[in-house]
């Protein structure tokens, strides 16, 4: 088998054509960002999330009243409200 040297330059430079065209291609896409837009309704929701952040998960207040009106002894339990916020998020029939 003879190969001739004009044809292995030939296929070489069409390889390197081939190469250097994909190259430019692949820079082409790198250059185009992304771009992210959010709804006026995901802004006010992540806003909101922020805001939710600072307030503290337990209120000092409530618990040091609490606290106060246990040592007196003049917590009332209510069973009525204990009740009711039990079943709140129960979805039951109402027939009893």
């Amino acid at each position: 088998m003879k190969i001739i040297n004009n044809n292995i330059y030939k296929a070489l430079q069409l390889y390197n054509n081939q190469k250097q065209i994909k190259n430019v291609k692949t820079s082409a896409k790198i250059k185009k960002r992304d771009k992210l837009s959010l709804s006026n309704k995901a802004i006010e929701y992540q806003i909101a999330m922020k805001a939710l952040k600072n307030v503290p998960d337990i209120r000092k207040d409530k618990v040091e009243e609490i606290k106060r009106q246990i040592e007196t002894k003049a917590y009332k339990i209510d069973s009525g409200k204990i009740v009711e916020k039990m079943f709140e998020n129960v979805n039951i029939d109402k027939k009893v």
